[in-house]
């Protein structure tokens, strides 16, 4: 379910302070990035990942990887992106 503006910028709130929990690199969005990011929105459901320079663009990457994980992409602001993955129980966001 894609989420709406006002969702979008509830996360944008939320995700400000938070720093990246997983780093592309060179190599791009390759099969155990997509791991990482899978177990970091399981455990946090909420995170930032930062786009380093690689073999695609910084959109193309963050689309990979919220394709990737079935994650809302929530944010990309220059090489950082925000995406959103709400647990099916004891989600810390059942407001939103």
């Amino acid at each position: 379910m894609p989420l709406t503006g006002k969702q979008r910028r509830q996360l944008r709130a939320l995700g400000h302070h938070l720093e990246p929990v997983v780093i592309v690199g060179q190599a791009g969005v390759t099969e155990g990035v997509i791991a990482a990011v899978e177990q970091a929105l399981h455990d946090h459901e909420l995170i930032k990942v930062k786009l380093n320079e690689g073999p695609e663009t910084r959109q193309e990457a963050a689309a990979r990887i919220a394709e990737g994980t079935g994650a809302e992409q929530a944010q990309l602001l220059g090489r950082t992106a925000l995406f959103f993955k709400k647990r099916k129980e004891k989600s810390k966001f059942e407001k939103l």
